[in-house]
């Protein structure tokens, strides 16, 4: 039998290669069938992985922080405090353009994928041997927020392209850009475009001018970074560079390009941004905002562990609330200036503030800025005061480090062992930052202002062995999971020897199992108290906010004792 078989004429590609090239060409062909089988796979195994995801997150705004007190008790939060959407119809076109021309120039031709920035980012990629471009565009940022998927890796990038992908299925254009922007962190506790709006310039993100609209979106590359609010220069500077992209891609001219970048902003005061219902949640945002900046945290639905002690700060605050009121139906123990209290139509009324700190850590236990928050945002905590009497345990405390006698009672005999400028460096250690009004005897006096936080870090200093602590409001941070993003460290100085800070503590009497000191100033214009209990180190300031006469010393320092012995221990 015969086993001769014709063979098959060569394929059209081979008659065009030299033999000799036949066996690689068909080894690239196989390996390009195979790398295609690979990519496919891999396509396949994102795209289901991207199927998991619930795509109804991207139009849901992520939840407000929720705060609780160190014992787990919900702190109020602010009345309408929620972030509030904004639709298509309401951003400027301006914003838009200014958006396209900074982030994403090709956001309405693309897929949602910007191929040819992608190539341009990989080949950086592989020169610098790490992942320092990303080629985001605008969708793909949104999936990034959204699902949280901002580490940087190939699998990373690989999931957002695919979730991408699938938004850019789902969604329209203009619907992609609204979700952008009302999801996306603008720094300052600015969470999307319309809280942004009010943070920065107090207004609807409708009513934004040219300028503020690019303003706005040179900050997004840097949300803590370009902040106006902490960096001005810098966010000037982002909003040039925002105008110089317009006008290369068309949008404005050269003449439109100057007028804007020359124009000066009408920033917020700090009394218009704030809307918490209390001194305290507005101290504790003020350092969450921080937070979130520094170390990029932005989920939603955050649950923030506090320092603070609801019961002991609500017992504070009606404490004083009860002391102040009785002060002010005594009218014969008011000053003959007592008339001054009102003037015009502005009511002008006894003032407190409070701060406890936790002595051992630093820990704020309590803070209450004022008398009544709805009629005045303004923290009195950070405003400084004249001390008068209540200086003397820091004159005693320098005195002490410095090996001499601690006279109780004699701050000015105590004072003189050393001098004026020995007192004010060591009193500086223990945290009172001035102004130190003279360097001479009327020092020991109380020649020097400090505000309630100071004295009450100061006031810890001497209860904690000469360790001056950190002030701090927040314990941790956790996701809505309960996951861990963020905990708090003590961070404690040393600034007195510990037997100079017991030696120092001698000037405190003892009342109601704490130690305390009560005093004003000489021209009974300021009120203190100084606090120290078995856990915290409390500083109480009573007076006006234009320095007038309260009232006689006498009845100033017989009504802080009656304070003090009300409120008993903590």
């Amino acid at each position: 039998m015969s086993t001769w078989r014709a063979i098959p004429p060569p394929r059209f590609w081979q008659r065009w290669l030299p033999e000799r090239l036949h066996g690689p060409v068909r080894g690239l062909f196989q390996l390009a069938l195979a790398g295609m089988v690979i990519i496919a796979g891999v396509a396949f195994f994102y795209f289901l992985l991207a199927m998991r995801y619930d795509l109804t997150e991207v139009s849901r705004l992520p939840a407000d922080p929720v705060y609780l007190d160190r014992r787990g008790k919900e702190l109020p939060s602010p009345a309408g405090g929620g972030r509030k959407p904004v639709k298509r119809s309401e951003v400027p076109e301006f914003l838009v353009q200014a958006l396209q021309a900074r982030e994403d120039a090709r956001f309405y031709s693309h897929c949602g994928v910007d191929l040819r920035g992608l190539g341009r980012a990989m080949l950086r990629n592989l020169k610098d041997r790490e992942f320092t471009q990303g080629a985001s565009t605008l969708s793909m940022q949104l999936a990034r927020n959204t699902f949280d998927i901002r580490a940087k890796s190939l699998h990373r990038k690989f999931l957002e392209i695919a979730l991408t992908l699938r938004i850019e299925a789902n969604f329209s254009k203009d619907e992609i850009l609204t979700h952008y922007l009302n999801r996306i962190y603008f720094g300052a506790g600015a969470h999307g475009i319309e809280q942004a709006a009010q943070t920065y310039f107090g207004k609807t993100t409708r009513d934004l001018k040219d300028g503020e609209c690019a303003l706005i979106v040179g900050i997004i590359r840097g949300p803590h970074l370009f902040s106006p609010l902490r960096h001005l220069e810098a966010a000037l500077e982002q909003r040039n560079q925002t105008l110089a992209r317009m006008r290369a891609m068309g949008f404005i001219n050269e003449a439109r390009q100057a007028t804007l970048s020359n124009q000066s902003l009408k920033l917020t005061s700090d009394a218009q941004r704030e809307n918490q219902p209390s001194y305290a949640l507005q101290a504790i945002r003020r350092e969450l905002n921080l937070i979130l900046d520094e170390r990029d945290i932005r989920l939603g639905g955050l649950r923030v562990n506090t320092t603070l002690d609801a019961a002991w700060q609500d017992r504070l605050d009606t404490e004083l609330t009860r002391a102040v009121a009785a002060l002010e139906q005594e009218k014969s123990w008011l000053h003959p200036t007592h008339a001054a209290y009102q003037t015009g139509s502005e009511p002008r009324y006894v003032q407190y503030a409070a701060v406890t700190t936790e002595t051992r850590s630093g820990a704020i236990l309590a803070l209450i800025g004022g008398r009544d928050y709805q009629h005045s945002r303004f923290d009195r905590t950070r405003s400084s005061r004249d001390l008068g009497s209540a200086f003397e345990p820091f004159v005693a405390a320098a005195a002490a480090e410095r090996g001499k006698l601690v006279l109780p009672g004699k701050p000015v005999q105590t004072g003189r062992q050393i001098g004026a400028a020995e007192v004010e460096r060591i009193a500086k250690r223990c945290g009172l930052a001035g102004p130190f009004l003279l360097n001479t005897e009327d020092l020991f006096r109380g020649s020097v202002a400090a505000t309630p936080m100071e004295m009450s870090v100061g006031l810890a200093t001497l209860g904690n062995q000469g360790k001056r602590p950190q002030p701090y409001f927040i314990r941790d941070i956790r996701d809505a999971d309960g996951k861990t993003l963020y905990t708090a460290s003590p961070n404690l100085s040393s600034a007195l020897s510990p037997n100079a800070a017991l030696d120092a503590s001698s000037v405190l009497r003892r009342q109601a199992g704490t130690r305390c000191f009560t005093g004003a100033t000489g021209s009974e214009r300021d009120a203190w108290t100084l606090r120290l209990g078995p856990g915290g180190s409390t500083a109480i300031w009573i007076g006006f906010d234009e320095p007038t006469v309260i009232a006689r010393e006498a009845r100033l320092k017989s009504l802080l004792d009656e304070f003090v012995e009300r409120l008993g221990n903590d």
